[in-house]
C-alpha cells in the first residue's frame, strides 16, 4: 500500500503521499446495500490526518495541552471517483501540499489497491485552544514538516 500516488485527472502530478493509514470499511460505515455512505469518507480522512499528527510526534490531545492548538477544518474539496463497500481494505493517504504559518493544505486520497476512490484537498486552520483565533503552527512540527522523510503508519 506504500506506492506513490497516480497523477490526478487535472494532469497535474500528485506529490507521493507521506503518510498512509489502514482503513476497513465496517458494516457501520454503509448504507443499506452496503456501500460506504458518504460521510463516512469524511471520518476516514479525519482519522488519517490524526494519525500521521501522532506518528509525526504531535498527538492531537497533547498540542492542546502543551502548545495550547488544535487544528481545525477550514475548507475541504472533494471528488468522490468510485464506491467502497463493506469489507474493503482501504489505504488513506496524505500528503502536505501546503504549509503556511497557521494553516496546511493536505491531498488525501482514499484508495482500494491501486484503485482511487476519493481525492480531497483539505485546509486545516492552526487556532488557540481557548478562543480559536488563529496561531502558528508549533515550531516543532513546523520543522517535521519541512523533514518529513520515513514518515509511515
Amino acid at each position: 500500500m506504500n506506492s506513490p500516488a497516480t497523477p490526478r485527472s487535472n494532469a497535474q502530478a500528485s506529490p507521493a503521499p507521506a503518510f498512509i493509514w489502514p482503513i476497513r470499511v465496517y458494516w457501520e460505515d454503509t448504507d443499506a446495500g452496503g456501500v460506504v455512505y458518504h460521510a463516512s469518507y469524511l471520518r476516514f480522512l479525519e482519522r488519517a490526518r490524526t494519525e500521521w499528527l501522532r506518528v509525526l510526534g504531535f498527538a492531537q490531545e497533547a498540542l492542546r495541552e502543551r502548545e495550547g492548538v488544535v487544528f481545525v477544518v477550514r475548507a475541504m474539496r472533494l471528488e468522490f471517483l468510485r464506491p467502497a463497500k463493506l469489507d474493503d481494505e482501504l489505504g488513506v493517504e496524505l500528503a502536505v501540499l501546503q504549509a503556511r504559518r497557521a494553516s496546511l493544505l493536505l491531498g488525501q486520497t482514499i484508495r482500494r489497491g491501486d484503485v482511487r476512490l476519493l481525492e480531497a484537498e483539505v485546509k486545516v486552520a492552526c487556532v488557540a485552544a481557548t478562543d480559536f483565533r488563529p496561531r502558528v503552527v508549533p515550531e516543532a512540527l513546523a520543522a517535521r514538516l519541512d523533514n518529513p522523510q520515513g514518515v509511515r503508519a
